[in-house]
């Protein structure tokens, strides 16, 4: 299994991301959360920001997750290649211990000013769907990858393990962003375990007192166990604002402003209305 997941690595990542891309951009013209979402404006924007971010990490980044997993494996480094645990229970751990690393992450992203500001781009979409899962800046796509591979090398994480862990981030991270209105029962089952829409939308709302909640990628278990749940915004979903109550103003959100956002100043709050027509 190692050898075929290696040696079409590339081809399970773009097949997995193509094909969740295409099945949610479906789902939410069929199911919306919420009408109105501009996405000629948006999209481009966003996956610019995943192409920009990836191109960034192999120039920046020469070791990857995947190489630190397999320089670990040869080296006898990190915790599992130290123990004779069985495989099948080394996958779990390591999937496991990496959506807490991812979690702990996303945690000081918040709370850190100087990640806050790195990582508020993420937050100044004014909509949310699909490719808001991709709308990261280009630092913080080296500097979450710089965190993910002393995290594999530390602990000696299965190369398999990565691959698999990273397809799925990835792939939930589409979901959850996504506009889609889930049956309130399938919602309720599904969140005692899977992150979805409705429990991260909660996380983009303009309120610092919802933002600053939610913060599992993937798993939901971190946020009950830490503390961090919250069933619904203050708002409710319905009339809940979206983005960064300084960054309200969609012709100041493009591709070039996003990239230097790091270094600026908020602007002062002001009450624009926002048209969110398609």
């Amino acid at each position: 299994m190692q050898v075929f997941v290696l040696d079409h690595e590339m081809a399970i990542r773009a097949g997995a991301f193509v094909t969740m891309l295409v099945l949610m951009a479906l789902a939410e013209i069929l199911s919306p959360r919420r009408r109105g979402i501009d996405r000629r404006h948006r999209w481009p924007t966003n996956l610019a920001m995943v192409v920009f971010g990836t191109v960034l990490i192999r120039l920046l980044v020469p070791l990857m997750a995947v190489e630190a997993a397999l320089w670990a494996q040869s080296s006898s480094f990190g915790l599992f290649n130290l123990l004779d645990w069985p495989v099948w229970l080394v996958m779990i751990l390591s999937v496991l211990l990496l959506d807490l690393a991812v979690y702990a992450q996303h945690v000081a992203f918040h709370h850190v000013p100087a990640l806050w500001q790195l990582h508020r781009m993420h937050h100044s979409d004014l909509s949310l769907d699909v490719t808001s899962g991709v709308r990261f800046h280009p630092l913080e796509f080296v500097l979450s990858m710089l965190i993910k591979v002393a995290v594999v090398a530390a602990l000696g994480i299965p190369a398999v393990a990565v691959i698999v862990f990273e397809v799925i981030l990835n792939v939930t991270s589409l979901f959850n962003h996504g506009n889609l209105r889930l049956p309130e029962g399938l919602d309720r089952f599904l969140r005692r375990f899977l992150v979805t829409p409705a429990f991260h939308f909660v996380h983009h709302s303009t309120r610092r007192s919802d933002h600053n909640r939610n913060y599992g990628f993937n798993l939901t278990w971190w946020d009950y166990l830490f503390g961090t749940y919250k069933a619904r915004p203050d708002k409710g979903i319905e009339k809940m604002d979206v983005g960064l109550e300084s960054w309200r103003t969609p012709e100041k959100l493009g591709a070039g402003a996003l990239l230097i956002m790091p270094w600026r100043p908020d602007p002062p709050v002001k009450k624009v209305i926002v048209d969110e027509s398609s």
